[in-house]
């Protein structure tokens, strides 16, 4: 199991430098597969994968994807980017539509399910394609990373070797709240080491170290609460991973829990400090 983990860990960090790395619409084209199978997998849970509020979901999921890679081209006038919203807020309206005009053929937890897998997985992943689209993109959103496989880690250490109050005994009995702080302070140090390279490579910018420690600390947090919140999700559902994708990882959201909360608060504290 430890090699297998290795080994497609390994293959996935490649995968996802070559992505970034790329950016455009390789980034926005991952992003929208990894967002629909992020669906997928959650709406899995609720065995309700298959229903027509889903298949919206999945539709709606390259709807969304597709006006924010064209958000700033024009038609007659018009951004595209103005779109961005309505879309979101459209889809709510049409699955509400779907659960009134077929009712009761569908419960209002299986349409909860539906907003809930869009708006948990597509509309917040996407961040990362929004951060990828910043001036300097391809390197601050390697920041995402820092804060939540960083966080994760580091309050692994810290958590084996001074972990002595539980965080959230029923949930995760293996947390600890040292763990929590660790975390949380070893993502800001790797955001102030990071810092020491990325500031020759963005735009000079004013106590950028000072900056980054922060914004990697304050995005470590969202970090611990998706890892957290996912892992409920499992333990009401009784299951093991959401998916078996990644091999020895389980699936996308296994692996993305943390990033998921991550980068969309990164990618408001970059945009507000920098």
């Amino acid at each position: 199991m430890f090699v297998t983990r290795l080994i497609s860990g390994i293959v996935l960090v490649i995968i996802a430098f070559v992505v970034l790395f790329l950016g455009g619409p390789v980034t926005g084209l991952a992003m929208m597969g990894l967002s629909l199978v992020g669906v997928f997998e959650l709406c899995r849970v609720y065995k309700i994968e298959k229903n027509s509020p889903v298949v919206i979901a999945y539709i709606w999921t390259v709807l969304y994807y597709a006006v924010l890679m064209l958000e700033k081209k024009e038609v007659m006038g018009f951004q595209l980017g103005r779109l961005v919203m309505p879309v979101m807020i459209i889809y709510l309206l049409v699955i509400l539509a779907v659960y009134v005009f077929k009712f009761p053929k569908y419960h209002d937890k299986e349409i909860m399910a539906a907003f809930l897998a869009f708006f948990y997985v597509s509309v917040m992943l996407s961040y990362i394609y929004k951060i990828r689209e910043m001036e300097s993109g391809g390197y601050l959103v390697v920041l995402c990373f820092l804060c939540s496989w960083g966080n994760d880690t580091l309050a692994y250490c810290v958590g084996v070797l001074f972990g002595k109050h539980k965080m959230s005994p029923k949930l995760s009995p293996k947390k600890s709240i040292e763990g929590l702080f660790g975390g949380i302070i070893g993502a800001g140090l790797l955001g102030l080491l990071y810092g020491l390279f990325l500031k020759s490579h963005i735009p000079p910018t004013s106590l950028i170290l000072l900056k980054l420690f922060i914004i990697c600390s304050l995005g470590a947090l969202p970090a611990v609460i998706g890892d957290l919140a996912a892992s409920a999700i499992k333990r009401n559902n009784d299951i093991k991973d959401y998916g078996t994708l990644i091999p020895g990882h389980g699936g996308v959201l296994d692996r993305f829990d943390s990033i998921i909360f991550t980068a969309p608060i990164i990618y408001f504290l970059l945009d507000f400090m920098l």
